[in-house]
Order: structure tokens, then C-alpha cells, then sequence
């Protein structure tokens, strides 16, 4: 025990580091560092994504909600067009200061145009204005679900119903078998009788800065009080046009709703010293408490486990990419996949070659198998970060026996100093496809010309597809396409 006037205070609350919670980030589960977004590979797509050098090749930015996990690097700079859904668009304004002319506001439940692209935008259920992409195009079909909630109610979705979808980003922050979680609605009637099993108490409820509102209007309605809330929130509830129970005044209402971090271990003290007082936490992940009047309830914006089974298994998408790219949980969906085809993404091929310099490199009679390699080994693009299903690509034997076409070129510039491989050095080659993974490395580093315009995470998109799927895309036909793409 220790001495004296030298106790230390313990922390109030305790979140384990192994799920990843962020006080900055306002969100469970996002990680130790804010969220980098994606851009789509094969389309010109940056979604939660504000890094211009990241993603140089993108013209269309799309935000689906405003936690500041999504919206790292957003700031009244900004100046390309931006779409999002129209509560979104009063928040960011107001919040980041983005200039209304870079602002574009899609009305959610409808299907828009943009730029070549079909983008339908629905409701995800995480909080308010947070939304869900539905882009198509000659990329094919794919769904971004942001962070959301599932619900079944979403199977009655006209726009969903019945759709192929070739990719699906899935939030994936409680995807694991472990993390059982009830449905809002049961942890709202948990929270309810919480507060009646202390009648003679009042109610501090921690939220983040965006998120959980309707819980709070669930508790004011069911216990006819008003939510006291600080001038600043209580602006956001306006702007967010929600049900008229909040109030800044002190001492309207019984239950108050504070940020997450006021609920410490001085703060109940506090609080205690004047009325007897409960806190709750609403959350989807275990945390420690060290006040006993401190009572965590699994309330969560994000998909349970189960959920996200059911909905892949409605949606039955051809392959699935996490959006927390430290949680590779594919295994778990493998078995709902689709068995449909899947559409190939539009590679971006760069403009021919100057006539001269396409004679020049076909006297060299240089053949692509350099190219070929690096679409097995580069996956760190140097521009545009493109998701990918796996952290690691497949190993090198996987592509040992690949048939690889013997007439097409490369670039003069990439074919100097030995980067790319001459007919008489095929041999060498192969032997470096079949297992020298540091001869590869080399040889990408070697050639900047080769891996400088060629579209990375090809092969990367197909890791997860059903094996039938991947028999056809080995088959002669997608063969000829990537013939095709070399010969151009």
C-alpha cells in the first residue's frame, strides 16, 4: 500500500490497447492511428481518402460521415469537389470550414451520376448523415459500406435487393467470433433499466462528439426529461435536426450527456459530492471501470459478428475487402461468396508509346515477363494506395507455372541496366519466379520505368474469390485479356 498522501488516482476508464481504441478518433475500434480511407483500384474513386499524394490518380472524393477517423487531412483548404450526404455537408461546413462551392450534396435513398459513375447512397445506420456508396461502372459494381450497422431491415432495400456486387469494403471493427453484441435496441432497454434500478440518481451518459444521439432521445423520451447538453452540442442537435429534447440549460433535466473523457474517476467523486450520480458508457468493446458508479453498457454503432455474416451471406458479393486493414477477417465470408463471375477492373492504360520509340523497343525484342513479375511483387504501388484483400500477396510458386506471353514490350527505359529479361535470359527469369523473392525485389527496384505506370493489385483483387471463379479468370479467356493489356 502505498503512503500516505501519495496514492495515485487510478484512471477512470481502461480501454485494452488490444482492440484498438482512440480517445482522438471518437470512434471504438478504430486503431491506434486515424483511418487513411481507400481508393477504389481500377477506378478513378477516393472514399474518406484526403491525401492528394496518395491518391494522385483520383478525381471523384466521396466522405461517408464526419468522425475524424474519416476525415484526417479534410480542412477548409480543400478544394476539389466533394460529395457526401446533405447532413454531412452542414457538418463539414460548419465544423471543418470547407468551402460550400467544393461541397456536393447527394440525397440519400437516390441514385446520381457523377462523372461516368452511377453512385447510389444509402442510410449505413452508424450515425447521423454516415451513408453507404453504391458505385458502378465499366469497373463493375462495388459497395462501401463506411462504418455501419446492419440491420435486416436493410434486405428491403429496393436499391440493394437482387444487386451483383463484384466488391464489398465491409467495416469490419468487431469482426471477430468472440465479440458478441446485442442489437442497439436491447442495449438501449438495457440502459433503461439501469436507470430505473437507481430512481433517486442522476444520469451522465459519455458520448463522443458525433455518434449515440439516439440513444440519448430513446432515454429522453422514455423518461420524459430533457437531455442537458453544452451550448456547443446543443448547436450540433440543431444542425443535425433532431427531436427537441436537449437543452444547455443546468438543472432542466436529469440526465446530461457529456464527452466520453469527463467520465473519470474526480468526475464522479464530484458529481457525488453534490447529488448521487451514474455514469454510463455506451460501447461495443470490454472496458475496465474503477468507480462503482461507473456501468459500461455494449451499445455500438459498428456490426456485431453476427451481422456482418448475414449481410455478406444476403449480399453474397464476389469478394470482400476489410476497411480496418489490420483485421484480415475474409476467412469468415468465404463460404457466402459468390460464384458469379467477377467483373475485372478498368485498368488505366497508359497513352501509347511515340511510334520511334515503340520501333526502337521492339528491335530490342524485349518480352514482358519483367512485368508479369512485377504484377506478383510490387504491390506497393508508388502513387494511389490500392486496397487489397491480403496483407501479403501469394508466394512466388503460386505463379511458377504461369503461362506467360512472348511477343509484347517494354518501355526502352525500363529495359536498361538488365531490370527487364531477354529471351535469352528466360531461363534466369524463371528460376527467379519459382523462388528468389530477393532477385524480384531487386529487379522492381531497378526498373522505376516498368512500375511507374503499371496498375498495381491485379492480382491482389482476385485472393478472395471462390475457386471456380479463379479457374475461370485463369482460363484462356482471361488470358487473351491480359494479353491484350500488355500488347497495348
Amino acid at each position: 500500500p502505498s503512503r500516505p498522501g501519495r496514492a495515485r488516482r487510478p484512471r477512470p476508464l481502461f480501454f485494452p490497447r488490444s482492440r484498438g481504441f482512440s480517445r482522438q478518433s471518437g470512434r471504438e475500434g478504430a486503431g491506434g492511428s486515424a483511418m487513411s480511407g481507400a481508393v477504389l483500384a481500377g477506378t478513378p474513386i477516393a472514399v474518406d481518402c484526403w491525401s492528394l499524394r496518395r491518391a494522385p490518380a483520383a478525381r471523384l472524393f466521396f466522405l461517408s460521415h464526419m468522425h475524424s477517423d474519416h476525415t484526417a487531412g479534410l480542412s477548409s483548404t480543400w478544394s476539389r469537389p466533394l460529395y457526401c450526404s446533405p447532413i454531412t455537408a452542414r457538418l463539414l461546413h460548419r465544423r471543418l470550414q470547407v468551402p460550400t462551392c467544393w461541397i456536393r450534396p447527394l440525397e440519400v435513398g437516390q441514385s446520381h451520376v457523377v462523372d461516368e459513375v452511377t453512385v447510389t447512397v444509402l442510410d449505413s445506420n452508424h450515425c447521423p448523415g454516415s451513408v453507404m456508396f453504391l458505385f458502378e461502372g465499366t469497373f463493375g459494381t462495388i459497395l462501401y459500406t463506411g462504418d455501419f450497422r446492419y440491420t435486416s431491415s436493410m434486405q428491403a432495400e429496393p436499391l440493394l435487393r437482387g444487386r451483383h456486387i463484384d466488391r464489398l469494403y465491409l467495416d469490419n471493427t468487431h469482426c471477430h467470433p468472440e465479440l458478441a453484441l446485442p442489437s442497439r435496441q436491447l442495449a438501449t432497454q438495457q440502459a433503461a433499466d439501469l436507470i430505473r434500478a437507481h430512481p433517486h440518481h442522476h444520469v451522465v451518459i459519455g458520448v463522443y462528439t458525433l455518434g449515440k444521439e439516439a440513444l440519448l432521445v430513446d432515454l429522453a423520451l422514455e423518461f420524459r426529461t430533457w437531455v442537458v447538453v453544452s451550448p456547443w452540442r446543443l448547436e450540433q442537435m440543431r444542425l443535425l435536426e433532431l427531436p427537441d429534447v436537449f437543452t444547455s440549460e443546468e438543472g432542466a433535466g436529469w440526465i446530461r450527456a457529456v464527452d466520453v473523457a469527463e467520465i473519470r474517476w474526480d468526475s464522479l467523486v464530484s458529481w457525488n459530492a453534490l447529488q448521487p450520480t451514474i455514469a454510463i458508457v455506451p460501447t461495443g468493446r470490454p472496458v475496465k471501470v474503477t468507480h462503482p458508479s461507473i456501468y459500461p453498457i455494449p451499445y455500438s454503432d459498428h456490426s456485431s459478428f453476427s451481422e456482418l455474416c448475414e449481410f455478406v451471406e444476403w449480399l453474397k458479393p464476389c469478394s470482400v475487402i476489410p476497411i480496418v486493414k489490420d483485421n484480415m477477417c475474409q476467412v469468415y465470408f468465404q463460404e457466402y461468396l459468390s460464384s458469379a463471375p467477377q467483373v475485372l477492373p478498368d485498368l488505366r492504360v497508359p497513352k501509347p508509346l511515340a511510334k520511334p520509340v515503340q520501333q526502337q523497343s521492339q528491335r530490342r525484342g524485349q518480352c514482358t515477363l519483367c512485368l508479369w513479375k512485377r504484377a506478383a511483387w510490387h504491390s506497393a504501388p508508388r502513387g494511389v494506395v490500392f486496397e487489397s484483400p491480403e496483407k501479403h500477396p501469394e508466394k512466388p510458386g503460386a505463379l511458377a507455372g504461369a503461362k506467360v506471353p512472348q511477343q509484347h514490350h517494354c518501355e526502352p527505359e525500363a529495359c536498361s541496366k538488365g531490370a527487364c529479361t531477354s529471351p535469352r535470359d528466360e531461363e534466369k527469369v524463371k528460376e527467379e519466379l519459382s523462388g528468389e523473392q530477393s532477385g524480384a525485389a531487386s529487379a522492381v527496384r531497378q526498373a522505376p520505368g516498368c512500375s511507374e505506370h503499371f496498375p498495381n493489385g491485379l492480382a491482389e483483387q482476385y485472393l478472395l474469390t471462390p475457386l471456380n471463379v479463379l479457374e475461370q479468370n485463369s482460363s484462356q479467356t482471361f488470358n487473351e485479356l491480359v494479353e491484350d493489356f500488355f500488347r497495348r
